[in-house]
């Protein structure tokens, strides 16, 4: 599953590219995680403000509303002046006048959700329990000790729930925790001093 630092650099590989761009066209292929939660044709026209990140989700800022998109465990993103024909694993198309956004994800875990602002009902299911930014100044590694020892579950799981601080996959679960000592079955509280310098 793509992680917190794959899914910033996916970001950087097409938002300039993509910042002011109009809407062509949208097309979506077979079912994902999610739906739409819109008719395509009405992001017709819109424009592709700019592209953050938020934990795992990417969100493009639309003249009106927001794309959401995970790339779920296998999807990954392409952008590009041409247009191929959609293969068999290519779920999402967003044609724009300066190219192509396409989401391929074999597993079809993914999903790309449009909502209408942040304060919208599934905006807020999705991103409204995500922690603190691990690679943002507001990261305070005292802050995030404290919220371990308030948990009282194994610290991986801790760890991968992203409410205290987003983005962290398995693998950097595991390396941290490798890196600090500490056994990833051990309750949170007794690990969050170790942890926080990891």
């Amino acid at each position: 599953m793509p992680e917190l630092p794959e899914v910033e650099v996916t970001r950087l590989s097409f938002a300039p590219a993509i910042s002011g761009a109009n809407i062509l066209n949208v097309q979506v292929g077979k079912p994902l995680r999610w739906p739409l939660s819109c008719d395509p044709d009405t992001l017709k026209g819109r424009q592709v403000l700019r592209v953050r990140r938020r934990g795992k989700y990417l969100l493009l800022d639309l003249s009106l509303g927001i794309l959401l998109i995970h790339l779920g465990m296998s999807g990954s993103l392409t952008f590009g002046k041409q247009t191929p024909v959609a293969g068999k694993h290519d779920h999402f198309d967003l044609f724009t006048d300066h190219g192509l956004l396409r989401l391929h994800d074999p597993r079809r875990f993914g999903a790309v959700v449009y909502v209408s602002n942040e304060l919208d009902a599934l905006a807020v299911k999705l991103l409204g329990r995500l922690g603190v930014e691990p690679l943002e100044d507001s990261f305070d590694p005292q802050v995030f000790a404290l919220g371990l020892k308030k948990k009282h579950a194994p610290v991986k799981q801790v760890l991968l729930a992203g409410e205290l601080v987003v983005g962290v996959g398995n693998i950097y679960a595991s390396e941290a925790l490798f890196l600090a000592g500490i056994r990833p079955t051990t309750n949170s509280p007794a690990s969050s001093t170790c942890l926080t310098g990891a």
